[in-house]
């Protein structure tokens, strides 16, 4: 069985190892790297996972799935480089950090992929992407694409489009939320109890997108199914096409892809 270590047990890291568990990996092949004594105390607790210090956790896995923030991405895997060995495989699920600076941190020999998950993956409803570097042997690719899928579905993707993937998936559920939180503010105000103006919402997204997915038709047939012509749908349309919602995507993207370029360079 392969063995897997996750460093970095936050909202991205935390997702991947409930996907992972929730899939069937047992949690005696999982080991989690963590410092603090409480923090492993709550995972052993939650999860049944082999809580160990950074350093035993390379040691004892053939994957290291790194979960830090970017920004400690690389001073982290510098320090842990004694521990390494050649073949084994390490996927960061940093945004902005490239395959090439986290190589440049690591002995030769050690594969490295990089795959950007998103929160859903906690539920196995996860969208992730997998983007390998030049280190990466088709094995390591296949296999980290199998840990992936375990949480959800998966792209693979060239580098280069990875940080226009992150603005869509990897950031997309928070832009979700956002529009149900929205959308529940705006129910209250039209007079309905929070709670049902959260099960209006709630459900609608969920149908919405279950429709979208499993009819395969394009979003804008869809949009064109639920309105009439000058009916009540159309003039709410009418009102987010005044105020630039779907400009207000394209610049958010577009300001997502250039936070990551910023991580990028270290800024």
């Amino acid at each position: 069985m392969t063995t897997i270590a996750i460093i970095g047990v936050g909202n991205m890291g935390g997702a991947v190892l409930s996907g992972l568990l929730a899939s069937g990996h047992g949690p005696g092949s999982i080991y989690v790297g963590t410092r603090r004594e409480e923090h492993a105390a709550a995972l052993r607790e939650q999860h049944g996972v082999v809580p160990v210090d950074n350093d035993e956790a390379v040691r004892h896995a053939d994957v290291v799935i790194v979960g830090v923030k970017p920004y400690d991405v690389v001073s982290l895997l510098s320090g842990l480089s004694d521990a390494f060995r050649p073949g084994q495989l390490v996927i960061s699920l940093a945004a902005g950090i490239t395959t090439p600076a986290i190589e440049a941190a690591l002995p030769d020999g050690v594969e490295v992929v990089r795959v950007m998950p998103n929160t859903p993956a906690t539920i196995g409803e996860g969208m992730a992407i997998v983007s390998p570097g030049a280190s990466a042997s088709d094995d390591s690719i296949v296999l980290a694409e199998l840990l992936t899928a375990s949480t959800g579905k998966v792209v693979r993707l060239p580098e280069k489009h990875l940080d226009a993937g992150t603005a869509l998936s990897g950031s997309g559920p928070a832009y979700v939320f956002y529009v149900a939180e929205a959308l529940i503010e705006a129910g209250v105000h039209l007079g309905l109890t929070r709670a049902v103006a959260t099960e209006l919402t709630t459900q609608t997204l969920v149908g919405a997108s279950l429709l979208l997915r499993e009819s395969g038709e394009h979003p804008a047939v869809l949009r064109e199914n639920v309105t009439s012509p000058g009916g009540t749908t159309a003039a709410a349309l009418r009102k987010f096409e005044d105020h630039g919602v779907r400009a207000a995507f394209l610049d958010a993207t577009r300001a997502n892809v250039a936070r990551s370029q910023e991580i990028a360079q270290g800024s």
